[in-house]
């Protein structure tokens, strides 16, 4: 729709929005069927030809199949933008038009007249008071509300000034036609509604005319950074109507709710227009979420490879190594629940449907991760470790492990280090437990069927984030039990802190994984003041910050241990159980139960790699430490084997 002259009130009162929905429709058959075309490629012609052939043209002819599928993918993204742009345009076209309706429907019951330029007429009415001649009829132009020359309804001086005593509504001493009034408001009321019409229009207009494909048929990265573009303006335009028809402010539960009253088709109108939103809702079910993000997926891979700077890289590389585990398959099914270039990137990932699951797990990992090509390569492999174990433990259960990177992990970087969001400070955990306790609300709200045995996991500086939303008002929705792993403290002085009864707080702590063995900010005080007297100095960064946490940097290593080692043995008169952020989870004074882990190495055998710190997922490097974490996580915890606590 053109914004040039403008929407006219006819013209909007005319419109029948009926033919925009039905566009719309035509528009969603046509990304259905592109869905479906693209489905029957990568299955029936793809999919069996990998199955069956093995040769040279074989390989060509699956590589012309996947380009076909990938235009195929794009039509059904492009055309389900287009839809999602003429339904968002009717949807809220249609308050102004009932506006405008209503206040031309008024002045017709009064016989007033409405011109061309939206004005209203009125007649004759009343009489002067002091010659009893009648009062004149006249005209009333409607203020729509702007200041400046798009306002009709503003009137001026000789001198150009804006004068409030000629302006709609104030008093009319020149004037006195009861008439008058009544046909001011209709005025007004017919240039807010037209005002309001082409705002929208001019909104959807701008998001409307982006959606055109480039010429020829090859669908390659820069193709689809356009295409996140589109995306990005159609949610532009679309945001009152999202903001008015999705319960974005709503918590989980309600969510939930309203996706059960939608029908199939509208459902669909939201995954397919709308992933990045939808992709992201907690409350919204694991399926749905999944398929959204899925289609998001694609879009972010452009829209960072048109980007140059190295966060957009390193996400870039998270993601493709997600995508290529997406389509690798394989059992435990994984289940994509968020995704997003936020800070350093969001990935929610689950291995096993939540919705189905008889047990369920949602990992947070800690200290140096984003989402980049390691996350996608090692962390993500933790749900899977921990998926598969449980599924050993208990053959006959279902079971969901989830990695949960949704928020900002604090990085080992001189930036992040120098700052007030550095790895010796609560403000990213303090900013993730809220979003990890609405992902698990939203995990309660779309089970189907009886409540899982549900585990929240931290591990690292993640469990300082598990640790502050389990000490939240009613603690973790639908928590169980927590593991915490690899821990330098949880904001908690004991385990009871937790909502989630006495027991059912575990942890393990390696030997000789010195991130749980952070003195506390008084002995950090200490250390720093004897490495520098002793001349060591691998507790001081190079940013001019001490502190504990800078000998996880390569090289200073080794003189941490020393120092930690030297430090407590001169000062008597420091609670051993204290750690950086409160009292160590490993200790007797916290009160959780400690289980099994292997030793693992020393930094200074490890040449500063600190495996000993990373082991605890995994059965190949810490068989024991596995098979805890998937008793516990199974439902069953009497089978751990337990470990004295500090």
């Amino acid at each position: 729709m053109s914004t040039a002259p403008g929407l006219s009130w006819q013209q909007l009162r005319d419109l029948e929005l009926t033919r925009l929905t039905g566009a719309a429709d035509g528009w969603r058959a046509a990304s259905a069927f592109a869905d479906d075309a693209r489905e029957r490629v990568d299955r029936d012609m793809a999919g069996r030809l990998a199955r069956t052939q093995d040769s040279e043209s074989a390989r060509a002819a699956f590589e012309r199949l996947k380009r076909l599928s990938e235009n195929y993918h794009y039509v059904h993204t492009e055309t389900a933008l287009v839809r999602g742009v003429l339904d968002g345009l009717a949807g809220e076209l249609g308050a102004p038009q009932r506006r405008l309706r209503d206040a031309l429907a008024d002045a017709a019951s009064l016989g007033y007249s409405v011109n061309e330029n939206g004005s209203v007429g009125f007649p004759a009415g009343g009489r002067n008071e002091l010659t009893g001649d009648p009062l004149p009829g006249g005209s009333a132009v409607g203020d729509n509300g702007l200041i400046g020359a798009g306002n009709p309804g503003l009137y001026f001086d000789a001198n150009g000034m804006y004068d409030p005593a000629r302006a709609s509504g104030a008093p009319a001493l020149k004037s006195p036609n009861p008439h008058r009034a009544k046909a001011q408001d209709i005025a007004d009321r017919v240039a807010h509604a037209l005002r309001e019409a082409r705002e929208i229009d001019a909104r959807y207009d701008t998001a409307l005319a982006r959606l055109k494909a480039a010429p020829g048929l090859t669908v390659d990265t820069g193709t689809w950074a356009d295409a996140a573009a589109d995306a990005d303006a159609v949610s532009g335009a679309a945001q009152q109507y999202l903001e008015k028809n999705i319960p974005l402010d709503a918590s989980p539960a309600e969510r939930k709710d309203w996706w059960d009253r939608l029908g199939e088709e509208q459902r669909e109108e939201y995954i397919s227009a709308f992933p990045g939103l939808i992709g992201n809702l907690d409350g919204i079910p694991a399926l749905a979420r999944d398929e959204a993000n899925r289609e998001n997926l694609h879009l972010l891979i452009g829209e960072l490879g048109a980007r140059h700077d190295e966060a957009s890289r390193d996400m870039l590389g998270g993601l493709k190594g997600i995508q290529e585990k997406l389509e690798q398959g394989g059992e435990p099914p994984m289940y994509l629940l968020g995704i997003g270039d936020e800070g350093n990137g969001r990935a929610i990932i689950a291995y096993g449907n939540p919705d189905t699951a008889d047990n369920v797990s949602a990992y947070v990992p800690g200290l140096g991760t984003k989402l980049d090509a390691d996350f996608a390569d090692g962390t993500v492999n933790r749900a899977l470790q921990t998926a598969l174990g449980a599924q050993e433990v208990d053959p006959g259960s279902r079971n969901a492990s989830i990695v949960w990177l949704g928020y900002d992990a604090p990085q080992l970087t001189p930036g992040d280090l120098a700052s007030g969001k550095s790895v010796m400070f609560t403000n990213d955990a303090e900013a993730g437990a809220p979003d990890y306790n609405a992902f698990m609300a939203g995990i309660s709200a779309t089970h189907e069927g009886r409540a899982p045995h549900t585990t929240a996991i931290g591990h690292s500086y993640g469990s300082l984030t598990v640790g502050l939303a389990a000490r939240s008002e009613g603690g973790i929705p639908g928590a169980d039990d927590i593991i915490l792993v690899g821990s330098p403290g949880t904001g908690a002085d004991n385990a009871g802190e937790f909502h989630v009864g006495k027991g059912h707080v575990f942890v393990g702590a390696a030997e000789n994984d010195i991130v749980t063995k952070l003195p506390s900010h008084a002995e950090a005080t200490g250390m720093v003041s004897g490495a520098v007297g002793g001349g060591s100095t691998g507790l001081v960064l190079g940013a001019g910050i001490a502190g504990p946490p800078g000998a996880l940097i390569g090289g200073g290593s080794g003189a941490i241990v020393g120092g930690i080692g030297s430090f407590m043995a001169q000062d008597a008169q420091t609670d051993p159980s204290e750690r950086w952020f409160g009292t160590d989870p490993a200790s007797k004074n916290f009160g959780a139960t400690r289980f099994l882990v292997a030793d693992g190495e020393t930094v200074v055998e490890d040449r500063g790699q600190m495996s000993a710190h990373s082991n605890y997922f995994d059965p190949t490097k810490d068989q024991d430490s596995a098979d805890n974490i998937a008793r516990i996580v199974a439902g069953k915890p009497e089978a751990i084997k337990q470990e004295t606590p500090r």
